[in-house]
């Protein structure tokens, strides 16, 4: 992710906002503790994620990006156009998992970038879940269990039914009350809520993604391919000694290899 970044800094220097805003009543946050690689002694890391939801909606983004953005809206910082300086000022900012996420009764949406680009793309919301007769504590409320099979992975899910909005974390939702906890059967995602409270207002930096290309989302997970084995460092690094550019591009492509996407199906 940090290799994306670098690569798309210029073109968030001369881009325009396109800025979308979006209604909040809610708030939750979540932490993830996640294992991006594939092999058998991967290590867990943590990050946290922000969910705003209304009756009708919700809209889930890192929350690492969410600060950013929110400091980049109030112009607490600034992009000053030198690549150098400004790879510095967001790196405090960036996210393995930068995707924002919008969910709807009948869609997802998800913007995302991919290189040296915006895109988006869309999904229906057709979720299914079974029910179990299973509960457990979660602070001071019985929560429920649910399982689902989506984008390649088992999924476990644990909701409130005291708190009645039917979202949750990533693009998880459909269930009879908010989810708190979410993971998979080999425990490679982790979801936890942390915090909840009533939020009501605008915010007005929800996406502030600019110049977005929509796209279908075979598409988009092929250029997040692309992105990883076409890279050449060559193009990035000036001045470099020809096998470092080499060891960097073979590097690139081995991290693709073991990389553990939470989707390891598109659908």
């Amino acid at each position: 992710m940090k290799k994306i970044l670098l690569l798309i800094l210029t073109f968030y220097i001369f881009s325009v906002k396109a800025q979308k805003s979006f209604y909040s009543e809610y708030q939750a946050g979540y932490t993830l503790d996640y294992k991006s690689s594939n092999l058998p002694n991967a290590k867990s890391e943590r990050t946290t994620f922000i969910l705003l939801m209304n009756d009708k909606e919700s809209y889930f983004k890192s929350m690492n990006v969410h600060v950013g953005d929110s400091l980049k809206y109030y112009k607490k910082i600034k992009i000053m156009g030198d690549l150098e300086k400004d790879y510095k000022t967001l790196y405090n900012y960036d996210c393995e998992y930068p995707e924002n996420i919008g969910t709807t009764a009948a869609k997802i949406y998800v913007t995302s970038p991919i290189s040296e680009a915006y895109v988006s793309y869309e999904e229906p919301n057709n979720l299914n879940w079974k029910l179990v007769n299973e509960f457990k504590k979660i602070g001071n409320t019985n929560c429920q269990k649910a399982v689902a099979t989506k984008y390649g992975r088992n999924w476990i899910a644990f909701f409130n039914p005291k708190i009645p909005l039917n979202f949750g974390p990533y693009k998880f939702n459909n269930l009879p009350g908010l989810i708190v906890e979410l993971y998979d059967d080999k425990d490679d995602f982790h979801y936890k809520l942390y915090s909840f409270k009533k939020r009501k207002g605008v915010c007005p930096f929800a996406n502030l993604y600019k110049n977005v290309k929509p796209a279908k989302k075979e598409k988009v997970y092929q250029w997040r391919k692309d992105s990883f084995v076409d890279t050449d460092f060559s193009e990035i690094l000036d001045n470099a000694d020809p096998e470092t550019i080499r060891q960097l591009n073979r590097n690139s492509r081995k991290l693709y290899e073991q990389y553990n996407p939470i989707e390891l199906k598109v659908n």
